[in-house]
C-alpha cells in the first residue's frame, strides 16, 4: 500500500473497517503481496500498482471484458480499466485474436509488417493528420515529439500547463511555483541531476494571458498539452481555450502537440478530431492498440517536410529518437484490429451512452444528499470530485481536493466489487459496460452516502 492520507477522525472509525473488510476476504491476495516482497521492490513488478488504499494490493488473476477476477476468486467490475489502457475493454475480440495469429508468425524483426501501409493510411482517416510514426509508450512518444520540435524549430523551450501528465518525460516533471510563477524543480523526481526546469515553462490551465506571455519571447519550440487535465482530477477546457491557444501557438510560430492518450475518451478520433482542432502533432498511447504497449505520433506533411530536412542535416549516427522494439509485426496487428474494430462509432456509441447514465446517476445522488460535490465528463470518462465546482485549474484541485475521503472512497467501493482509478475518483466505461454495472456502481455509492458522516 502507498503512504495513505492522515484520516480525520470524522473518517478513520470508516476506513478502519474498510480495511479489515478487506484483509478478511482477501487471504490470497495478501498471502501473494507478502511473498512477492521477497523479489520486487514494494512487493509489485511496477511499484505504481500498490498506489491503493487497500492493505495489500489486489493481485488479478484474470481480466475480461469489464471484469476482473482477483487471486481469492473474487470478481470486480473495473471503472478504472488500466487507468485508460483497457479503455475498450480487456481484452477485446479482435484484438486478442489478432496478437494471437502474428504470435506464432513473429514478434519482432526490426522490419515493417505487411500491415503497415494499412495501418498508416487507417491512422490518417481515423485522425486526420497524414503522417506517422510509432512507439512503445506516451512517454516514448512524448520524448521523441519533443526532440523532433526542437531540432525543426532551433528552440530550446518546451511550454506545459500545470497539473499536466505527459508519462516519464523529463521536461514534463517540472512544477509551478505559484507564489512567483516559476517554473521549479518537482521535489518527488528522483535522481535529478539536470535542471530541466531550466528548458520548460509551466502556465495554469486555461489562462490565455499567462500562455501569450509564456510564448512572447519566441523561443518555445512546442506546446505539449492534454486537451483537457486528466491527471490532476479531471479539469476540462474552458469555452473558447483551445480555439485561442492553438491560434496563439500560430502566431508565434509555436509547434501544438496535443497528447490525446486519455482524452480519446472524447468519441473516435480524440478531443482534437471532435471539436475540430488541427494540432501539429497528435500523440496517442495506452488505448490505442486495445492495451498492447503501443504509442503513435502523427503530424503534418509541413512538419514532415522540416523532420526530413532536420534529420538529412544531422550527421550520421543515433538520433535519440526511436527504440528497437517500436513497430514490432505484434504491435502492428494489435493496432490495425483496434483501428479497425475499435475506434469506431459502434463501439463509442455504448460507452458514451453508460458514461452519461453513470453521470447524471451520481448528479441526483449529490443532490438529493446535500453534499457539496460535483461530477465531471469528458466523453466515456468521468470524475466524481469532491469540490463544489469543476476545477478550472489544477490549483482549484490543489485548493479543494479532499485525498482522505478520495481514499475511503475508493476502499469502499473496492470491497463491493467496484473498482476505481486509484490515484483519483476517475471512472471510464467500456463498450462492454453494461446497464446492470452502472447500477451496481451507482448502488455502491448509496451505501456510501449513507455510511459516511
Amino acid at each position: 500500500m502507498s503512504d495513505t492520507p492522515v484520516m480525520p477522525p470524522r473518517l478513520a472509525p470508516l476506513f478502519a473497517a474498510e480495511r479489515q473488510r478487506f484483509i478478511d476476504a482477501h487471504p490470497r491476495s495478501l498471502a501473494l503481496s507478502q511473498r512477492a516482497q521477497a523479489h520486487f521492490l514494494f512487493g509489485v513488478p511496477l511499484h505504481w500498482m500498490r498506489d491503493w488504499p487497500s492493505p495489500a494490493t489486489l493481485f488479478v488473476r484474470q481480466a475480461q471484458g469489464v471484469t476482473l477476477e482477483c487471486a481469492d476468486g473474487l470478481r470486480h467490475t473495473d471503472f478504472c480499466l488500466g487507468d485508460t489502457g483497457a479503455m475498450f475493454g480487456h481484452s477485446p475480440p479482435p484484438v486478442a485474436e489478432a496478437i494471437a495469429h502474428q504470435a506464432a508468425r513473429g514478434l519482432t524483426c526490426m522490419l515493417p509488417s505487411t500491415e503497415a501501409a494499412d495501418v498508416g493510411e487507417r491512422l490518417a482517416q481515423r485522425f486526420g493528420l497524414p503522417c506517422w510514426q510509432l512507439a512503445l509508450t506516451a512517454s516514448d512518444a512524448n520524448r521523441f515529439v519533443l526532440r523532433w520540435a526542437r531540432a525543426v524549430t532551433r528552440r530550446p523551450q518546451v511550454l506545459v500547463f500545470d497539473g499536466c501528465y505527459h508519462g516519464a518525460v523529463d521536461d514534463t516533471l517540472v512544477d509551478r511555483d505559484p507564489a512567483t510563477g516559476q517554473t521549479v524543480p518537482r521535489p518527488s523526481v528522483l535522481g535529478q541531476v539536470h535542471n530541466h526546469a531550466a528548458h520548460t515553462r509551466v502556465v495554469p490551465f486555461n489562462d490565455l494571458a499567462a500562455l501569450e506571455a509564456a510564448l512572447a519571447p519566441g523561443d518555445v519550440a512546442a506546446l505539449l498539452a492534454e486537451p483537457a487535465l486528466t491527471n490532476f482530477g479531471l479539469v476540462p477546457p474552458a469555452p473558447g481555450f483551445w480555439a485561442a491557444a492553438q491560434a496563439l501557438c500560430q502566431r508565434h510560430g509555436t509547434l501544438l502537440v496535443l497528447d490525446e492518450t486519455h482524452t480519446l475518451s472524447c468519441g473516435p478520433g480524440g478531443h482534437a478530431r471532435q471539436h475540430g482542432l488541427r494540432p501539429d502533432v497528435l500523440v496517442v498511447g495506452k488505448a490505442v492498440a486495445g492495451g498492447l504497449p503501443c504509442a503513435v505520433y502523427g503530424f503534418t506533411g509541413a512538419l514532415a517536410e522540416r523532420m526530413r530536412a532536420a534529420k538529412d542535416g544531422a550527421p550520421e549516427g543515433h538520433s535519440g529518437i526511436g527504440t528497437t522494439l517500436s513497430a514490432n509485426p505484434l504491435t502492428l496487428a494489435a493496432l490495425h484490429a483496434a483501428l479497425n474494430h475499435l475506434h469506431t462509432e459502434a463501439a463509442y456509441a455504448p460507452m458514451l451512452a453508460r458514461a452519461e447514465q453513470l453521470e447524471q446517476g451520481l448528479l441526483r445522488r449529490i443532490q438529493a444528499a446535500g453534499r457539496p460535490w460535483t461530477v465531471t465528463r469528458l466523453g466515456a470518462r468521468l470524475e466524481l470530485q469532491f469540490m463544489p465546482h469543476t476545477p478550472r485549474h489544477a490549483q482549484d484541485v490543489r485548493d479543494l481536493g479532499q485525498p482522505a475521503l478520495e481514499a475511503c472512497t475508493h476502499l469502499f467501493m473496492l470491497n463491493r466489487g467496484v473498482l476505481l482509478t486509484p490515484f483519483h475518483s476517475m471512472m471510464l466505461c467500456a463498450p462492454a459496460t453494461t446497464a446492470g454495472q452502472v447500477a451496481q456502481l451507482l448502488q455502491a455509492f448509496d451505501e456510501l452516502l449513507a455510511t459516511l458522516p
